[in-house]
C-alpha cells in the first residue's frame, strides 16, 4: 500500500497510513455522490416541499420534490407530463433512472402561488395530496393505493401480482 516503509520509522508510517486512508475516503464519498440511485423494486411516490420563495414578493413560488418510482413503460414519461400540467405545475429539474425494466423520475416543481389562492398549511397539504395521487394514477393505473393520504411518507402502492426477484434463475433437482 505504501511504498519504502523499510526506511520509515513508525511514526511517519502511521501518519501516512492515516493520509492515505483519508484520500482513499474522500474518493468514495465523491464516487457514491456520483453514483445514481438504484431505482426501488416497491412502487413509490413522495412529495415533499422543498423550500418557498421570500413572502414579502408578490412573486412568491413554491417548490417541492417529488419522486415516482414504477416499472418502466412506453406511455409513462408522456402520462406523467399531463399530470403535471393538470395541476399547473412547472418543472424546473427532472432526474431519470433506469434499471432493468424500472424507473425513477424524480422531479423539481415550481408553483406561483396567486393573491388570495392557497397560501395555508390547508392547501398545501391539499396540493401535495393532488400531486401525489395524481402521479400513483399515472405511475401504477391497474394498482390500489396502500399508503395513508395524511401522513408525510411515501405512498407505497401495493401491487395485486406478486414480484418475484430474480426470476431469470430457476432451480432444478434431479
Amino acid at each position: 500500500m505504501i511504498p519504502d516503509t523499510k526506511q520509515m520509522d513508525k511514526a511517519a508510517l502511521l501518519a501516512r497510513v492515516v493520509d492515505q486512508v483519508r484520500h482513499l475516503k474522500r474518493r468514495a464519498s465523491e464516487a457514491a455522490q456520483l453514483t445514481p440511485a438504484v431505482p426501488p423494486e416497491a412502487d413509490v411516490v413522495s412529495v415533499e416541499f422543498c423550500c418557498t420563495g421570500d413572502t414579502d414578493d408578490d412573486d412568491r413560488r413554491l417548490y417541492m420534490k417529488v419522486s415516482v418510482s414504477c416499472d418502466d413503460r412506453p406511455d409513462l414519461v408522456a402520462g406523467l407530463i399531463q399530470a403535471l400540467h393538470g395541476l399547473r405545475l412547472r418543472t424546473v429539474r427532472a432526474e431519470v433512472t433506469s434499471l432493468g425494466g424500472r424507473v425513477q423520475h424524480v422531479f423539481t416543481l415550481c408553483k406561483e402561488e396567486e393573491e388570495g389562492g392557497s397560501a395555508g398549511r390547508a392547501g398545501l397539504i391539499s396540493l401535495k395530496e393532488a400531486v401525489r395521487l395524481a402521479l400513483a394514477k399515472v405511475a401504477s393505473p391497474e394498482l390500489v393505493c396502500g399508503g395513508s393520504s395524511g401522513s408525510g411518507s411515501p405512498l407505497q402502492l401495493q401491487s395485486k401480482r406478486q414480484r418475484i426477484l430474480e426470476s431469470h434463475y430457476s432451480i432444478m433437482s434431479i
